[in-house]
């Protein structure tokens, strides 16, 4: 496993990370415990999770299955999403954040959050207000480093004014959705980050599992595949220009004796921006078969010739 700096921190991450969305859903609290223990024996340290995960449930379970192992992993928490009904029950306030923060690390059992993410922006909280919160955190040892998800680019400047103007702390990461199949970040939010010196830690990186191939034109959807427990997003993934592409990238890898999984892990990862790809595993076998997936490095034709695939 290979290891990169979040973004222009000095903080390291493998190149591979655990979604944790699963767990408390898909997958009991062996399942889950199986899951990290074969991610850290691969050499992944990036666990990422959020409150709103099984309202909890899945940062329990990552926190019992770190008990023994805590100070391998890097774990990385999200909040601003609705928790509960009510004032200060989503969002960006230092109310909302502080409350969060203290049930984060109650359910993961541990003193200190490595990175500590709001879940997406809060139009209706001044970014300062945020910020100041994540500083005190921070000063206060809870947190060590702050991210966002899900923020648009002109957001994240602001935020990157804010946090140099007051001297606050800076965000180290920024968390979108990114893959070959949904590339809206390139126009804006990739270029805002390169700036920045945000690490992207991209999500979907599969797109609901397309490019496992799994998915076949004018077949039904697998039963307990993402996309049959997600089928508000079967419209947009299951598209007859979805297939189309699938139908070259699959050419792509079968000339190099690759899979579509390796492909989706060595585009990415061939973005320097990039820090590390955050996907879910629901047993010991996906881990390490993501983890192997980050082995290949693509070459600049090869990237060339991809460029012209995805843009055709």
């Amino acid at each position: 496993m290979k290891y990169r700096r979040l973004g222009a921190s000095g903080l390291e991450v493998s190149e591979t990370g655990i979604g944790t969305n699963n767990f408390g859903g898909r997958l009991d609290g062996g399942q889950s415990a199986a899951v990290v223990h074969a991610a850290l024996d691969n050499g992944i340290n990036l666990f990422d999770t959020a409150n709103m995960y099984s309202h909890g449930v899945s940062e329990e379970y990552l926190g019992k299955a770190l008990v023994s192992r805590r100070s391998e992993a890097v774990v990385a928490t999200k909040f601003g999403m609705m928790w509960e009904e009510g004032p200060h029950g989503k969002g960006g306030s230092r109310k909302h954040m502080m409350d969060s923060l203290d049930g984060s690390l109650k359910r993961l059992g541990t003193d200190y959050i490595d990175l500590f993410q709001i879940h997406r922006q809060d139009p209706d909280t001044p970014i300062d207000e945020t910020l100041r919160a994540f500083d005190d955190a921070i000063r206060a040892g809870k947190v060590r480093y702050i991210g966002c998800s899900n923020y648009d680019a002109w957001r994240i400047a602001d935020a990157m004014w804010t946090s140099e103007h007051y001297g606050l702390a800076r965000f180290v990461s920024a968390q979108p959705e990114y893959s070959m199949v949904v590339r809206d970040i390139e126009s804006e939010v990739l270029p805002a980050c390169e700036n920045y010196g945000l690490g992207i830690l991209p999500y979907f990186p599969l797109a609901h599992g397309l490019l496992t191939g799994k998915y076949k034109r004018g077949q039904d959807v697998p039963e307990g595949t993402r996309l049959a427990l997600t089928p508000a997003a079967q419209e947009k993934r299951l598209t007859d220009q979805n297939f189309d592409l699938l139908e070259k990238l699959n050419a792509f890898v079968s000339a190099r004796g690759k899979t579509l999984v390796e492909l989706a892990f060595a585009w990415l990862l061939a973005h320097k921006a990039v820090s590390s790809v955050i996907a879910g595993a629901s047993n010991a076998e996906q881990v390490v078969q993501n983890a192997a997936a980050a082995d290949w490095e693509l070459s600049t034709d090869e990237m060339t010739e991809l460029a012209g695939l995805l843009d055709a």
